[in-house]
């Protein structure tokens, strides 16, 4: 076998090898990223993470903490954050590096989630501009007729809004907004937060946050069958 053959049978990974890109964005609501990179990290996703510009300045409104901006120290920074500091693999971008993997269509990944996503990003990527990395991304998520979840976070929407949204729809891409139900029972404003991950990561087909999910008149039952979750 040539190393030419054996560099393309490793670069052939299954999907269930590959890694989930994972785009945040200066929208209000970061605790809905931090959720999403702890369940990942906990089920042994491989994620690669790139953070917008205006995620730093979110970061010092919302918590008052500095994000900072180092590959490296920004994955130990979400880690912290997430309070999973080992296991998984987590992996860093700078917003500038349009040079990156998850730049090409010939990277293989199970997909990409922006969590959550601001309407300029929504305006921006349904005008088909990719300004970033983040942006450049999911257009070639777009580009390449792959699973590309939204997460708007954002009301009341302005007719702009939903219409962007709709040209999204329409190329494909599921938009899931950070809207909770009820019917799980929520006791916290975690419950109604990972709510909304879930329900995100089910429209790239991963199961791996523990859900009470709805199973018809029979009630709840958790995502492993383990009965309704408080």
């Amino acid at each position: 076998m040539t190393a030419a053959t054996m560099t393309i049978l490793r670069n052939n990974v299954t999907s269930s090898a590959r890694p989930l890109t994972l785009g945040i964005t200066g929208a209000s609501g970061l605790i809905y990223a931090v959720r999403a990179i702890k369940f990942l990290l906990e089920a042994e996703i491989p994620v690669e993470l790139v953070a917008s510009k205006a995620t730093y300045q979110v970061w010092k409104a919302e918590q008052d903490i500095q994000m900072p901006g180092e590959p490296e120290a920004q994955a130990r920074f979400w880690r912290e954050q997430a309070g999973v500091l080992q296991g998984g693999q987590i992996r860093c971008h700078p917003w500038s590096d349009v040079g990156a993997n998850i730049a090409s269509g010939s990277f293989r990944t199970r997909g990409m989630v922006i969590i959550p996503c601001s309407m300029g990003t929504v305006g921006k990527l349904a005008a088909g501009l990719s300004s970033d990395l983040l942006e450049r991304a999911a257009d070639v998520q777009l580009k390449e007729r792959k699973p590309l979840v939204i997460v708007p976070r954002e009301t009341p929407f302005s007719v702009i809004h939903l219409r962007n949204l709709t040209t999204l729809a329409e190329a494909g891409a599921h938009i899931v907004p950070a809207i909770p139900a009820w019917y799980h029972r929520p006791q916290t404003i975690l419950d109604l937060v990972d709510f909304v991950v879930a329900r995100a990561l089910d429209a790239l087909d991963l199961d791996c946050v523990p859900l009470a999910r709805w199973q018809g008149h029979d009630g709840l039952t958790g995502s492993k069958g383990d009965g309704v979750l408080a």
